[in-house]
């Protein structure tokens, strides 16, 4: 195995990482700020109310993109198990 090859394999990774990260991240960064700007606005601060929103988005996100991101991990995982005895030759 050469080290071209390592680095490959580990950007591939790390490139998976930040896709399924940012699709679970993006959209209650998108809704905490929009939740934090209203509560800017009104001066209500209560911690609750940019909390629970943030954690329902978070999970229609993964309800709604969960099979894709399974789908990219699993199809990833068998890639890398497919390649074991072209890396270790």
């Amino acid at each position: 195995m050469t080290p071209e090859t390592v680095i490959d394999i580990l950007r591939e990774a790390l490139w998976m990482i930040v896709l399924l990260a940012s699709i679970i991240i993006g959209p209650g960064l998108v809704i905490g700020l929009v939740v934090s700007t209203f509560q800017a606005a009104t001066q209500i601060n209560e911690q609750t109310l940019s909390f629970l929103p943030r954690l329902l988005v978070t999970l229609i996100v993964i309800i709604v993109w969960g099979p894709w991101m399974l789908t990219q991990l699993l199809d990833h995982a068998n890639r890398l198990f497919a390649n074991i005895p072209y890396l270790i030759g």
